[in-house]
């Protein structure tokens, strides 16, 4: 792909692709130390907090990618990145709520930065382009997913959470085109845009995912069905 070869622009993009991921990871482990904050955890649980926020997308997205080492166990300043924003949210007082309210823009950002890094990260190790798509939104969300896990809680991602996932697939869907038609500068310019427009506006208008429908099929063989299962049902719940 010529979007991909060695050269100035490519050597360029791989420059800024690592400090977008190092920009997200500082940002999520501000965001994992915040959680941290909420849950009454002490300097231990800030630490693992804000390190599982902020690597844990990049190193889930390098261990699939299977092209060696995940970059957060060979590039030192990914963990110290990581340790950095927990232990400014340990000093400094910043809540769940507080960072719901004040840092909406900057997590917005994260997301454009993490889709766009995952992207060009699995394109560049030569995966076509829905892979690219996949990893570029795993890198944007599995840190948060990991974090909600390990304290109990339903993954933010899973809904609720103004089209948090829908955005990263936007962004990372916008990076992998422009790297096609071989401009991947406007494309990571452009996904971060995208990210930010997208997910404020979402957030401001209240915009999610529907959750399960209720329609039921009305054919014979449906009522037919239904009659057979909802006492089954109604049994198992009066037990």
């Amino acid at each position: 792909m010529s979007a991909m070869s060695a050269s100035p622009i490519s050597f360029g993009i791989d420059i800024a692709t690592r400090y977008l991921d190092l920009a997200g990871v500082f940002s999520c482990a501000l965001l994992g130390g915040a959680v941290a904050r909420t849950a009454g955890l002490d300097l231990f649980g800030f630490l693992v907090v804000g390190i599982i926020s902020g690597l844990g997308g990049g190193l889930i997205r390098d261990v699939l990618l299977q092209h060696g080492t995940p970059v957060a166990l060979t590039d030192y300043a990914y963990l110290s990145t990581a340790v950095a924003g927990s232990v400014v949210v340990f000093l400094i007082k910043i809540s769940e709520q507080s960072w719901n309210r004040l840092f909406t823009a900057l997590d917005a950002a994260v997301i454009g930065f993490w889709a766009v890094a995952g992207a060009n990260k699995t394109l560049a190790v030569g995966l076509g382009w829905l892979p690219a798509v996949l990893l570029g939104t795993v890198t944007a969300v599995g840190g948060g997913a990991l974090r909600d896990v390990i304290l109990g809680r339903v993954p933010a991602v899973f809904g609720g959470n103004g089209l948090y996932a829908t955005v990263a697939v936007a962004v990372a869907g916008v990076m992998v085109a422009c790297s096609y038609l071989g401009v991947p500068q406007v494309g990571i310019g452009l996904g971060v845009a995208l990210a930010l427009v997208f997910r404020l506006t979402a957030v401001h208008y209240g915009w999610n995912l529907p959750n399960g429908l209720d329609w039921q099929p009305q054919s014979k063989v449906a009522s037919t069905v239904r009659r057979h299962i909802e006492p089954s049902t109604r049994n198992g719940e009066e037990e």
